[in-house]
């Protein structure tokens, strides 16, 4: 029985039992298999991110260098040549990061999780930084070889538009290759970013911006100029000249007026009108609006001097062009506004001038001989207002025989520009649509600068004694968090005359002593509101104080006005909204302190 029973159990046993067996090896081999080539993967990908995160880090410091330089806008020799070094340090660098972000391995791991986000960040820094290095930088380079090499100045002075045109396209294409760079890095959400890469993305992303921002303006400036020079035919600018010793929103009244005409690069000064030839009207002449009669009166329109009343410089020139062509009559293509601060920059870089009665201008004294010394030593505002006239006419006399080096000059006007104190309107739609985005076009009102606040000062006292007041404006208890961020505008005003004041002529101290004790000075105090927020009433000193309010162009308006005997200091506040993380204050330049104050939430 045993035989059988056995017998049949050996046969019945499955033929396909070793087979099952083979199964799980053949399973095992190939995870194994896997597994060395996820590891083989990993470890190409971790050696292609050492040499990415080396050839980045040599990139990083080079374009920070980069980033130094081109900061500066005008560039001087020394700019150029450390440009002209940098540039293939950091093509050969960002070059190396890109090839070794980029390859498929690379690629697919991107899929994987939290891994692959920092995987794309490296890869999108690379390949934003490669773009630069490459298609952007050159065109720098080019231009700044064009300024450096003194080709853009003919041999008479005039300026060569047609080189300058000839640029436009290069830099207009490195402009929009650092703009589109500048926002992929600024896409990546640091947040999600392991420790060690926080720092490089943020660095990189802060010096784009930066680039993009100089090469944009750079490239408008390039694209203006040569039509606004006269290169496509004749132009014809009215030049005004502001006087700081007597405060207005643009920097100070229009103290005298200078025609100046463009044609191929050739400038050349026309007419000189002071204020006093074009006097008072019994009507405004243009139309005020409600919000402007009630914040600057109708004298915005009937003074010449008050036209620069308004902190919007589009609206300055629209009453200097219809004055002009009322009284003296001719074309007029746009307009431009300097103050003494900005001239004493151009001096810097033309070097001293002769007025035509004879008194040297130089930067390091100007100042006091216009503000201070002129209202010592002239009985009268039309004496006064005859030594302004001749510094202007001797100060654009030299520009135009080609005193001071392209780069020297840009950089005057930059740094001018940069704190108010240079602007310029158009009368041509498509310059002025450019001009009016930029700080250089003053258009707090009509612009595009809806989160911008405003603080701005217009004299009260009838005199010239602002050369003695001190601004200061600040931002302060800046809360970055909530459903409503605030911070506050801070606005001190000290008032530091000579010991004898009442001494100097009437003119200077002022007419309204029935009003204003003599040798006081009075301010109007102008506080815009971002577009579309509320502004209460200001702060003097800790205590509320009324005075005229409108609301212009969507936004709330209101002025105090102070009033301070020798010695004296005084300060306002407002609450203002935070908005996109920052504060940015548009103010009047007085020779104390710049047109522009901005404070920033911590980033992250």
């Amino acid at each position: 029985m045993g035989g059988p029973t056995g017998a049949g159990a050996t046969d019945a046993q499955p033929p396909d039992a070793p087979t099952t067996g083979r199964r799980p090896r053949r399973l095992g081999r190939r995870v194994a298999l896997v597994a060395v080539l996820v590891a083989l993967a990993a470890a190409w990908v971790a050696f292609r991110a050492v040499q990415a995160a080396g050839a980045l880090m040599d990139a990083r410091d080079v374009v920070t260098t980069v980033d130094g330089v081109v900061g500066g806008v005008a560039l001087d020799d020394a700019d150029v040549a450390a440009l002209t070094a940098a540039v293939p340090q950091a093509q050969d660098a960002t070059e190396r990061a890109r090839r070794a972000a980029s390859d498929p391995v690379w690629r697919v791991a991107e899929h994987v999780p939290w891994v692959g986000r920092q995987l794309h960040a490296v890869r999108t820094v690379s390949t934003s930084l490669d773009d630069v290095t490459h298609d952007a930088m050159p065109a720098v380079v080019e231009i700044g070889n064009l300024l450096g090499s003194g080709d853009l100045r003919r041999d008479d002075g005039s300026i060569d538009v047609q080189a300058l045109a000839a640029a436009a396209p290069k830099l207009t294409a490195a402009a929009a290759v650092a703009a589109r760079a500048d926002r992929e890095v600024a896409g990546i959400d640091t947040v999600t970013l392991a420790g060690p890469l926080v720092d490089p993305v943020r660095t990189t992303s802060d010096g784009l911006d930066r680039i993009s921002g100089t090469l944009t303006g750079v490239s408008r400036a390039a694209a203006l100029v040569p039509p606004m020079l006269g290169a496509d035919g004749k132009r014809t600018y009215l030049v005004l000249a502001l006087n700081s010793a007597e405060l207005r929103s643009a920097g100070g009244i229009v103290g005298s007026i200078l025609q100046v005409t463009a044609d191929d690069g050739h400038l050349k000064l026309g007419k000189q009108v002071t204020t006093a030839q074009l006097g008072r009207l019994d009507e405004p002449v243009v139309p005020l609006t409600d919000a402007e009669t009630a914040l600057h009166g109708t004298a915005l329109g009937r003074w010449i001097q008050n036209a620069a009343s308004t902190p919007d410089f589009p609206r300055t020139a629209e009453l200097i062009t219809a004055r002009w062509t009322k009284d003296v009559g001719g074309q007029v293509d746009g307009v431009i506004a300097t103050d003494p601060v900005a001239v004493k920059d151009v001096l810097e870089a033309t070097g001293p001038v002769k007025t035509s009665a004879g008194a040297t201008l130089r930067a390091d004294t100007l100042l006091t001989y216009l503000l201070r010394d002129t209202y010592r030593t002239s009985a009268t505002g039309a004496e006064a207002d005859a030594v302004f006239s001749s510094a202007a006419g001797a100060v654009f006399g030299a520009l135009t025989d080609g005193a001071g080096s392209s780069q020297a000059l840009l950089d005057a006007v930059s740094g001018a520009t940069s704190q108010g104190r240079f602007r310029v309107w158009s009368a041509h739609a498509d310059e002025q649509d450019v001009i009016a985005g930029a700080q250089l076009g003053g258009a707090f009102l009509s612009g595009d600068h809806p989160d911008a606040v405003g603080v701005f000062f217009n004299d009260a006292t009838e005199g010239k004694l602002d050369y003695y007041l001190h601004t200061d404006v600040t931002v302060q208890n800046l809360v970055c968090t909530g459903a409503a961020p605030t911070a506050t505008v801070r606005v001190r005003l000290t008032y530091d005359p000579p010991k004898k004041v009442t001494d100097l002529p009437e003119y200077v101290v002022g007419a309204r002593g029935d009003a204003i004790t003599p040798g006081s000075v009075a301010t109007g105090v102008l506080v815009y509101a971002p577009v579309g927020a509320i502004l209460d009433a200001l702060r003097q000193d800790g205590t509320l104080v009324a005075g005229a309010q409108a609301d212009e162009d969507g936004r709330r308006a209101v002025v105090a006005t102070s009033v301070l005997a020798p010695g004296g200091t005084t300060t306002y506040e407002a609450t203002v909204p935070v908005r996109h993380g920052a504060v940015e204050v548009w103010t009047t330049p007085t020779i104390h302190s710049g047109g522009f104050v901005r404070a920033e939430c911590p980033a992250g």
